[in-house]
């Protein structure tokens, strides 16, 4: 079986994730029966390419690299790029094998046009795989109906750890658990930060170093002030609380006014102070904020380091279960999109009346 995979973004992650894409191109195929080619790529500054046989996107993630566009076509409008390489890989999609990779930055205020990018492609019977917490953390109902409705998949592992599982563990391993409220440190950036300052790091060269290494958000401010913790933690509370949050809607505060002295005061009196994202349930209501919080030695976040990042699950059969990330990075990010794409293959691969897991 072969997926047609449509790119929408090519940043960072979405080029090393073409690359990723070649280097398990044998696993892939042995243990998971699919290959992928790469039909389109569009971007809202650097043009777009497309064909239907398929496009070097190595060779183009190169051109990136140097400065060069994408290709000699313009996409103005992803959207209506995308709608165009829809309609000509309808064959594909009614084979159930056309996927659009969304990849592009964080828009803080709508979540667009990320969410549009979501809609159009199942509307065009395409599956949808996002690193972008945006369509989860401000139109998961509406788009989650959508893909029922066109039986195709939007997933989003990679929009809030990485490569780390945490909706996947939950849709597929947790049958019939609640989940009732969470906490953790879903932001690597700050957390690098945090951790560096506290061994006397000026707050800007550990933010540069975060933004030398592509993992920052390309916006510093959405981390830094909080706002990339709080689409998390609104994505994380519409999948696993049912919640209808926003981001605005987090309650919200960042590290900029941490100073050393701060965090040094902590230490001494045996705590660390982490920026922690939570969630709960109260009643018919989810309540979530993002803040710095003091917390003691012998708490599982406080003992994060640089980029790891954790969620603690409180759920009503299991108790606490917590899913840490020991490292994060572009490689983790790219592998969460390898990750849905076979998700995807193996519900293609199902036969047709049998049930898979919803959330």
């Amino acid at each position: 079986m072969t997926f047609d995979l449509i790119l929408v973004g090519f940043g960072h992650v979405a080029r090393r994730f073409v690359h990723l894409l070649h280097e398990q191109q044998r696993t892939l195929e042995r243990d998971f029966g699919f290959n992928a080619r790469i039909v389109a790529i569009a971007t809202r500054r650097h043009g777009a390419a497309r064909s239907p046989r398929g496009v070097d996107a190595r060779k183009l993630a190169k051109r990136v690299e140097r400065g060069l566009p994408v290709g000699s076509e313009e996409a103005c409008s992803t959207v209506a790029f995308l709608r165009s390489v829809l309609q000509t890989h309808a064959v594909s999609a009614r084979k159930r094998q056309l996927v659009v990779i969304e990849t592009t930055t964080l828009d803080i205020e709508r979540g667009q046009p990320a969410i549009d990018h979501v809609r159009t492609g199942l509307s065009g019977r395409a599956h949808v795989v996002t690193a972008n917490k945006g369509p989860v953390a401000f139109a998961y109902s509406e788009l989650a109906r959508a893909a029922r409705q066109a039986e195709r998949r939007f997933l989003f592992e990679g929009a809030v750890m990485d490569g780390i599982p945490v909706f996947n563990f939950v849709r597929e391993t947790l049958p019939g658990v609640r989940v009732n409220s969470f906490r953790g440190v879903v932001n690597s950036t700050t957390n690098f930060i945090l951790t560096a300052m506290e061994q006397g790091e000026p707050f800007e060269r550990a933010l540069e170093a975060m933004q030398k290494a592509g993992t920052a958000e390309a916006d510093a401010s959405l981390d830094v002030d909080g706002w990339d913790a709080a689409a998390k933690t609104a994505a994380l509370a519409n999948v696993l609380l049912g919640g209808r949050l926003t981001p605005k809607l987090v309650k919200r505060e960042g590290i900029v006014g941490l100073t050393v002295d701060r965090l040094a005061a902590a230490r001494a009196r045996g705590g660390r102070v982490k920026l922690v994202a939570s969630a709960r349930r109260e009643g018919r209501r989810v309540r979530a904020s993002v803040a710095p919080t003091e917390l003691p030695a012998a708490d599982l976040l406080a003992g994060l380091e640089g980029q790891q990042n954790a969620v603690i699950l409180e759920t009503d059969l299991l108790g606490e279960i917590a899913v840490v990330q020991r490292g994060s990075g572009l490689t983790q990010t790219a592998y969460a999109l390898v990750s849905d794409l076979v998700t995807i293959a193996r519900d293609v691969n199902r036969p047709r009346d049998t049930p898979r897991a919803r959330r």
